[in-house]
């Protein structure tokens, strides 16, 4: 059977920190060969906006802008 995993994020400008953390777990996953995708809902649809992407940075993790290029380079799917 093959590991499938779901993230889903609500957060966006009103908390950066919890805003990145879909995307670092789900980069996580990938590097362990798991099929992930990532889900946003509400505030973190907000996320997709590259001007809003560019003012999110949680501590202690890389800015959103950078997090996106990884997923999508990584080939991790997105659902708005």
């Amino acid at each position: 059977m093959t590991e499938k995993l779901f993230y889903v994020g609500t957060c966006g400008t009103n908390d950066p920190t919890k805003a990145t953390l879909p995307f670092v777990i789900a980069l996580g996953a990938k590097t362990a060969e798991i099929d992930v995708e990532i889900g946003l809902l509400g505030e973190a649809v907000y996320l997709m906006k590259d001007e809003i992407a560019a003012t999110v940075h949680g501590v202690g993790f890389p800015p959103m802008t950078e997090l996106l290029a990884q997923v999508v380079d990584a080939g991790i799917p997105i659902h708005v």
